[in-house]
């Protein structure tokens, strides 16, 4: 089979399988796990959730999403099907979705809060935005590092993402450029588009859409995974990520949430009761990516 990213096919024989570290979670190996991380640039772990409470979440959006006409009732609720037409969309400012409290008991839960406790050694907080997804037939996020959208307080801030439907390989499984938050191929790009912030200097944040260009210019490797509930996958800011392209007949929802330690500086866009989040990055003329590596010469 053949992943895609945008318009761009990459083969599955190129496309490596995500390094499971649930072990060293079930051995209570915290050391192993940070090492992991510098090593890795990333962890996944099956089962860290409850997988009850994201289905409870996942019911609950699937309901929402079918009160909206977006859900195919010619098969079960639960399974997500795509109304024909229905098109997915980005519910990040959906106070609505994301502050409900069957929500927050998966995102702020006793067993994500006190992973992030252990791992850092610290107090912890997470962002009160959260950046929940619901992603339709034939879409996709191109590869970028989180940093370029949250990286004014501290850079030792952790992506989670966690998939509220299982999520197959056709669905659009995220994929980790492995390598790239170290690798001394990426070294450039880090300097450069890692530096940058999307509402100060106006660029489009992807860095690209093109799988093959990205190992070919800069090294690495694309790897996923298929998911099932109470699964995460979690990151750095300095890591490259995307996600292949939903081309099966489900809704994929997913939920893109931060921690960090509450002591540690953070970027006031996403925090309090009402986030300011992105304020300058559509107010006026965008750069695009393509003008801007030009400048940068990555």
């Amino acid at each position: 089979m053949k992943y895609s990213m945008g318009s761009h096919e990459i083969d599955s024989e190129q496309v490596g399988e995500l390094r499971d570290s649930s072990t060293l979670l079930l051995d209570k190996d915290f050391e192993g796990l940070r090492g992991r991380m510098t090593e890795d640039g990333y962890l996944l772990l099956r089962g860290l959730q409850s997988p009850e409470k994201v289905v409870a979440v996942r019911d609950y959006l699937l309901e929402q999403l079918s009160a909206n006409e977006q859900i195919d009732l010619d098969h079960p609720l639960e399974e997500g099907y795509i109304k024909a037409g229905a098109r997915g969309g980005f519910m990040g400012g959906s106070k609505n979705l994301t502050r409900t409290p069957v929500f927050l008991d998966l995102v702020e839960s006793p067993e994500i809060m006190g992973f992030f406790a252990e791992f850092l050694r610290s107090d912890v907080l997470t962002f009160d935005f959260k950046w929940l997804r619901v992603v339709g037939k034939g879409d996709n996020t191109g590869a970028h590092y989180d940093v370029v959208y949250m990286g004014r307080g501290t850079q030792n801030l952790y992506t989670v993402w966690t998939p509220i439907t299982e999520v197959t390989s056709t669905m659009g499984p995220l994929a980790i450029l492995a390598g790239s938050h170290r690798g001394e191929g990426f070294e450039r790009v880090r300097e450069t588009y890692g530096k940058m912030d999307v509402d100060r200097d106006r660029v489009t944040g992807y860095f690209s859409n093109d799988p093959y260009e990205m190992i070919e210019k800069f090294g690495g490797q694309w790897q996923t995974s298929e998911f099932a509930p109470g699964d995460v996958l979690i990151f750095g800011m300095y890591t490259m990520h995307a996600s292949f392209n939903n081309t099966g007949d489900r809704f994929r929802i997913s939920c893109d949430t931060r921690y960090q330690r509450a002591s540690d500086p953070v970027d006031e866009r996403w925090v309090g009761e009402n986030p300011p989040a992105h304020y300058g990055w559509h107010s006026g003329e965008t750069v695009t990516m393509e003008t801007a590596r030009e400048g940068w010469e990555v």
